[in-house]
């Protein structure tokens, strides 16, 4: 049975629990589901210009309330600065959407191999679509595929992260002043059981989150039979080779891994290094992440912001320990503080780490930067592959062609050269997850809103007084 129960949610930096959401009755939400079906129909005829509009409206009534929506986003996750680009982010995105989708979706015709027979392609949007989203980047995760799928004439219904649902409440505030758009656009809060409903009704799903709770959704949308687009955990390498640019890296690097608090699945979160640069590295990147301070007691007091998920704290903690008893050496940060009632974590650096260690094979997302040696790249790239998430990746060497020939073999979606997580501010670049860091289209570049189309074909016969092709010339 669906749990319809309040939920209370947890303060980040407090630790208390200062906020209720109220899940919908399954019943409730299958009659919302089947409403916004209805409403598509009317979104999808008034063709590209008329969702645009809609669209830039929404934006409008978003920046006259966006202090509340900033506000909301602290709540959520404890952090400011981070929480203003988000916003910025989402906002700049519906902008580009709007810029790109008129080309992207317009629809072609051309001729065939077949002299009498001429093409004309449409694209038909999926009619409702669900998103499950995570509570690491509340706001730009919980949009980053429905503003495409609106575009692309979809009805769209988000179940965000019960852990950090606060910012709805502006969002839905912006989205009254806008009924074209209220019609087709819904958040509905809730938990697991919430989402295992979603998935039952919608026509497409998306899901951003682990490969435990990845799977399951896979499981339910292969029984609906609907696409599922997942993006998953990662366990991003860093490799950093004898040429690089020691400064260069270090400051990428330490950026990668400690942003958001290293809250990510574009995260840094392990660090490959040559062994003649090896010493040098490791201290440079302590003395930089030494120098970073918490965001705490005021939001404006550090860079480094709460753990925002309570349970995460709990895994960072277990990494840290098992790491530590496999002989690990910490050399700043490595614990995980209490202040204020909230979970806090200074950037780690950690030497003698290898790959029996759950920090250097499983996620841990949090600001944990721990560095391994390597003799040969052959060696580098083997211990880069040797995992079971194949997300993201970064190299660092003198020259692009010598980085770019060690891209080549890492087993990732995207790669950054001598930078780190650049497909967090870079949206051109298509990209797959590989392995267990997803499955489905690439939510980058031009796929990420054709995603929402079907295909379909009209084969026109140019000279209908023709017999048909299959008949012979003769009898």
């Amino acid at each position: 049975m669906t749990n319809t129960k309040p939920i209370e949610v947890r303060n980040p930096r407090t630790g208390k629990y200062d906020y209720v959401i109220i899940p919908p009755p399954p019943r409730l939400l299958v009659q919302q589901c089947r409403r916004m079906r209805r409403a598509q129909v009317h979104w999808q005829k008034i063709g590209i210009e008329g969702r645009i509009e809609a669209l830039q409206q929404w934006k409008e009534a978003i920046l006259s309330t966006r202090d509340r929506l900033t506000e909301a986003l602290v709540n959520d996750t404890g952090r400011l600065s981070t929480s203003v680009l988000e916003i910025d982010s989402f906002l700049s995105s519906i902008d580009r959407w709007c810029r790109l989708a008129p080309e992207l979706l317009q629809e072609t015709s051309k001729n065939t191999a077949i002299p009498f027979i001429a093409l004309q392609q449409a694209s038909v949007p999926y009619p409702l679509v669900g998103i499950i989203s995570p509570w690491n980047f509340p706001l730009l995760l919980s949009t980053i595929d429905t503003i495409p799928a609106l575009l692309a004439g979809c009805a769209v219904i988000v179940k965000p992260s019960e852990i950090a649902p606060r910012f709805v409440a502006p969002l839905v505030t912006a989205l009254n002043a806008v009924p074209k758009l209220r019609d087709v656009l819904t958040f509905v809060e809730g938990a697991g059981e919430t989402g295992a409903t979603l998935i039952e009704n919608v026509d497409l799903v998306c899901f951003t989150g682990s490969v435990a709770t990845g799977r399951k959704v896979a499981q339910a949308a292969a029984k609906q039979f609907i696409p599922a687009f997942l993006e998953l955990g990662g366990k991003d390498p860093a490799i950093v080779l004898e040429s690089a640019n020691l400064d260069l890296a270090t400051s990428a690097i330490l950026w990668g891994s400690v942003v958001n608090t290293g809250q990510s699945c574009l995260s840094i979160e392990r660090i490959y290094v040559a062994e003649s640069i090896f010493e040098k590295f490791y201290h440079l990147l302590i003395a930089r992440a030494s120098r970073l301070e918490l965001a705490y007691p005021t939001l404006e007091s550090g860079e480094i912001g709460p753990i925002i998920a309570e349970r995460q704290a709990a895994i960072i903690s277990d990494h840290l320990l098992d790491a530590v008893e496999k002989g690990a050496v910490i050399h700043c940060g490595g614990v995980i503080e209490d202040l204020g009632g909230g979970w806090w974590c200074r950037p780690t650096v950690l030497t003698q780490v290898n790959h029996s260690m759950k920090l250097m094979t499983e996620e841990t997302f949090g600001p944990l930067m721990p560095i391994m040696p390597f003799s040969t790249v052959e060696q580098a790239i083997s211990l880069a592959n040797d995992s079971i998430y194949g997300l993201s990746a970064a190299v660092f060497a003198e020259s692009e062609a010598e980085a770019l020939e060690v891209a080549q073999h890492i087993e990732a979606g995207a790669i950054s050269i001598n930078d780190a997580a650049l497909t967090a501010i870079m949206h051109e670049g298509e990209k797959n997850a590989f392995k267990f860091s997803g499955l489905g289209g690439s939510r980058m570049g031009a796929a990420a809103i054709k995603r929402f189309t079907r295909k379909k074909a009209f084969l026109i016969k140019t000279n209908a007084s023709n017999d048909p092709w299959w008949f012979g010339n003769g009898e």
